[in-house]
């Protein structure tokens, strides 16, 4: 009976670590950096347009990036992203590999593509525009 308790006991202890474990980098308190394109579309330019802090804005981030039909794809743009941004972590006790993802808009001004870490997405006009607005402040319609 002894045996049966502790081994009940040990596989709690073990559960509780797995999930508090797998939980950390999202209760980790992160930022989004974004860098906008400055001057002519070929110079290669940025400057750094905002910091997202809110965590409800980052999550948001993440379940659009999450939830799209990524490609895998190697692809060379001719001209360069209108935008760029990247996860950060406040708790510098994680430490993550960065992925920069990089913004065009479209020629009609409705959708945006991304790439980032060898993937290739155009998101549709409404997760486009929603997408747009936490990353740059500004409406995609008004571009």
């Amino acid at each position: 009976m002894k045996t049966i308790n502790f081994f009940i006991c040990l596989i709690g202890v073990f559960s509780m670590l797995l999930v508090g474990c797998s939980n950390d980098i999202q209760n980790t308190e992160q930022s989004i950096v974004v860098e906008k394109l400055i001057g002519d579309e070929n110079n290669n330019n940025y400057e750094e347009l905002r910091e997202i802090t809110d965590n409800e804005q980052v999550q948001k981030v993440r379940e659009i990036l999450k939830e799209a039909n990524w490609i895998n794809a190697k692809a060379e743009r001719v001209n360069s992203p209108d935008y760029r941004f990247a996860f950060r972590f406040t708790n510098t006790n994680i430490e993550a590999k960065a992925v920069l993802y990089e913004l065009w808009i479209t020629p009609n001004k409705d959708k945006v593509e991304l790439m980032g870490a060898n993937q290739y997405v155009r998101l549709d006009e409404d997760k486009s525009a929603e997408l747009f607005e936490i990353i740059t402040g500004e409406k995609l319609a008004d571009q």
